[in-house]
């Protein structure tokens, strides 16, 4: 029996730094990033660029003219903007992009960024670092026109050190970037360019590394834990350094709860310093109570601070074992988990703050506690968004290996640089209280092959040079890539090789695999929503089975029409750019797998929903990672007297269906239920009625009522007060509602906006998977009733005013404050 026991650690709020740049502020509603006022080491590095899509050779020399370039401000995808205009063409959409269905029909290419900027005369002679934490893909940097290097992966954070080639205070310098999507190189959208944060980092020749700090929680109880620290300090001047080195715990209070100081005097380039920390009546760290603490590490010489790191880490304990399944805290959870792709939908690959601390508020708002960042690294402020609310990761590493899924995908990098991108992944992220294991693959190709075994354990070594305590694992799926039909039995030497057991799609073999290797501890790494109840009860009833990730938990942009609901055949083609498999859509809505989901966890007693009806002669075909084409409406004009399928979702034994007051329908629960309950109702207009009872008692009951014409708008923003950060958004639900404010799904409407004030538009658009249209536009066409307009700060305090019309309807008129 295989028995884990692993912890964690620490909430970086910026990838070992010298500096918080973002604080968490926790409010009743929301958790808010706010940029530092100062910033004396690690700064913020995404404004004031120009940029443009072009393959000159001379853009990376510093006296190239770019002043007809775009000014622009990071996090920047160029996939995600309108396209000239031409034939096949709908705002960043082309009939005619290499990537296809894969990337949804967007566009990538070729984009060079440039940056002017001096050095203070304070500064000069210092350390110069500058450091990104993703761009896609293929990218070079140029400082001052000497090259600093090229980095192939397009979701793994690298920096190069800049000191040396900087001009003296009072002349210019140029940073240039150069970003290459070419090719078929993705199997999801990617976005293009630099598309996650900039940081440069201003140090002493005596300073704190990147990576340079490792927390871990060795021991837990109710009345105190130990926490081991391992400081990493570097001297990278010439002469011995003489120093005082300290450190200490606090909690969110600001109280000392530990410290420790010591004077250290050495010639070593690298020093490693270890220490422990024991910390009273703890409170561990859990999606339910994401407790976080803050290690303050400090270098000081002659009295004055040299160098401080602000950690933020959780303390916890995870146990994994088939007999008792996953322990977190000494206390069983099951893992209600998500894979979500990085895309933040209608935004693009953007990593704006905002954008990613949402969505984890809407994977928890919905009931999950796990998400897998398929298939690659995520963001920082995704994870620090996923500690601070508190998220569990399965953090993934790779899609393929050395045998490619694309012709130009990072297949023709893995050999030379699958160790060093795993292991900045594994540095970056080790520190993480939400990250709970490592994987380093999916759906590999070579996953039962010798040489693919071989290139497992290399992985596997690579990360447990970094870290031990949390366990490793890969998805794995069946041969349905390989012509020979192999028996799933050949997986078992991959297997064998992990801590816990992924399996995508896989789970009619849970329990025979079980039998034959009663020591594994699976997990769900992809499942299908149909399959939600079966995959729960498993984890309920099994403890070996700690849980399963659906495919997914909200929709993207690319592998477009997977999950679609389509009449007579599944046809993933133009004009489908969205995966529309999501239990979310893509701006953030409940499908209704969501609802079904509810009830299935345990989060709802009832809901309802109809099948809209399909056309005379037709019928509607469900992809596997689909649902049925289902509306919580009673708006079918045109169908009167035609049969409707309904759907109620209940763990009722017996559901009660009642039209206008009429009971029309009643029925029992069967072995075979699965928590639904499917009617057939001649449609009336008026109030379609559920009634469920448990063992003859009233569980709930719920009405959906034929609605008015649409008459007004409706605006909701997600917060009424945002910060002036750049990367602060405000995320506004427009609704399309009747005389008694009830949502009109059935009647659609282009939707006019205009922003004035202290913010523009981030993006607009809707839910549904076909209409393609610009992002950027002033207007939009709702989908069901709804559309989604996306404000961003501009920098400043004041006010942004919107106004929303639309032909026959009330304008609405909505102010947000930007303080």
């Amino acid at each position: 029996m295989k028995l884990l026991r692993g912890v964690i650690y620490f909430f970086l709020i910026l990838p070992h730094t010298s500096c918080v740049t973002n604080k968490v502020e926790l409010s009743t509603e929301r958790v808010v990033f706010v940029a530092p006022e100062n910033s004396s080491r690690m700064r913020l590095f995404d404004e004031g660029w120009r940029f443009s899509k072009t393959e000159s050779e001379d853009a990376f020399l510093p006296g190239f003219d770019d002043s007809s370039w775009r000014k622009i401000n990071l996090p920047h995808d160029w996939s995600i903007e309108d396209l000239p205009a031409g034939e096949g063409v709908i705002g960043p959409f082309s009939e005619r992009s290499q990537g296809g269905i894969s990337t949804g029909f967007t566009v990538g290419g070729t984009g060079v960024y440039r940056k002017k900027f001096s050095v203070a005369p304070a500064d000069y002679g210092k350390i110069f670092t500058i450091y990104f934490d993703g761009v896609y893909m293929e990218s070079d940097v140029w400082i001052n026109g000497h090259h600093l290097g090229f980095h192939p992966n397009g979701y793994t954070p690298f920096y190069y050190k800049i000191s040396e080639y900087l001009n003296a205070p009072g002349k210019e310098n140029v940073l240039v970037v150069k970003a290459r999507n070419i090719g078929e190189n993705s199997r999801w959208y990617s976005g293009s360019g630099i598309y996650r944060h900039i940081w440069l980092r201003v140090t002493d020749p005596l300073n704190i590394p990147f990576f340079g700090i490792s927390v871990k929680t060795v021991d837990l109880d109710k009345n105190s834990a130990k926490i081991d620290v391992k400081t990493s300090i570097q001297n990278q001047g010439n002469e011995e350094e003489a120093f005082v080195f300290r450190q200490e715990v606090v909690d969110a209070e600001g109280i000392t709860l530990a410290e420790l100081q010591r004077e250290i005097s050495s010639d070593d380039k690298n020093l490693a310093i270890q220490r422990s920390f024991e910390i009273k009546k703890p409170i561990p760290w859990s999606p339910d109570q994401p407790k976080l603490y803050m290690l303050k590490t400090e270098i000081l010489q002659d009295d004055s601070i040299v160098d401080v790191v602000e950690t933020r880490f959780g303390i916890r304990t995870m146990d994994f074992s088939p007999d008792k399944g996953f322990l977190l805290n000494g206390e069983p959870m099951i893992l209600k988990g998500a894979c979500l792709h990085h895309d933040n939908g209608i935004l693009g690959a953007a990593t704006y703050d905002r954008a990613e601390q949402r969505k984890i508020e809407l994977m928890k708002a919905n009931g999950f506690n796990a998400i897998r960042t398929s298939h690659n690294p995520p963001s920082q402020q995704f994870l620090d968004a996923c500690d601070s609310i508190g998220m569990l990761v399965l953090d993934e590493a790779f899609d393929r290996w050395e045998h490619p899924k694309k012709p130009n995908d990072y297949h023709r990098y893995f050999k030379e640089w699958s160790k060093k991108d795993i292991q900045s992944m594994v540095m970056r992220d080790r520190n993480h209280p939400s990250v709970f294991a490592w994987s380093y693959g999916n759906e590999i190709h070579e996953r039962a092959d010798s040489s693919g075994i071989h290139m497992a354990k290399n992985l596997i070594s690579a990360i447990k040079e970094i870290d031990t305590t949390r366990p490793v694992t890969q998805a794995i799926c069946g041969f349905w890539d390989f012509p020979d039909n192999r028996p799933w039995s050949d997986t078992e030497p991959a297997f064998e090789l992990m801590d816990i057991h992924g399996y995508n799609y896989k789970l009619q073999e849970y329990e025979s695999d079980h039998d034959s290797y009663p020591d594994r501890i699976i997990i769900g790494t992809e499942s299908f929503p149909m399959e939600m109840y079966d995959n729960y009860k498993m984890a309920i009833e099994k403890p070996y089975v700690i849980g399963d990730f659906v495919w997914t938990g909200m929709d993207y942009l690319g592998e477009a029409g997977l999950g679609q609901p389509s009449l007579d055949s599944i046809q993933m083609e133009y004009p489908w750019f969205n995966a529309y498999c999501g239990d979310i859509d893509l701006i953030g809505r409940k499908k209704p797998q969501s609802y079904y989901r509810d009830v299935v966890w345990g989060r709802s007693k009832l809901e309802i929903a109809v099948e809209e009806p399909s056309p005379e002669g037709h019928s509607w075909k469900i992809s596997k990672w689909g649902w049925r084409n289902e509306l919580p409406s009673w708006n079918w004009e045109g169908y009167e007297g035609k049969s409707l399928n309904i759907y109620v979702y209940s763990q009722a034994d017996r559901i009660d269906l009642f039209l206008n007051g009429d009971l029309c329908a009643s029925q029992l629960k069967t072995d075979t239920s699965k928590c639904i309950f499917q009617f057939e109702v001649p449609y009336k207009s008026g109030e379609l009625k559920v009634i469920a009872y448990v063992e003859g008692d009233i569980l709930n009951e719920k009405s959906i009522r034929t609605t008015g014409p649409a008459t007004k708008i409706k605006i909701k923003p997600d917060r009424e007060i945002i910060t002036r950060n750049i990367n602060d958004l405000v995320f506004m639900e427009v609704s399309l509602m009747d005389n008694d404010d009830q949502l009109v799904m059935t009647n659609d409407r282009l939707i006019h906006f205009e922003v004035k004030g202290a913010a523009t538009t981030a993006a607009v658009g809707n839910g549904n998977p076909t209409q393609m249209k610009s992002f950027q536009a002033d207007s939009c066409m709702t989908y069901r009733g709804k559309c989604l307009l996306v404000l961003r700060p501009l920098g400043y305090e004041g006010t942004v005013t919107v106004n929303a019309k639309s032909n026959l309807l009330e304008d609405f008129d909505i102010q947000i404050a930007i303080k």
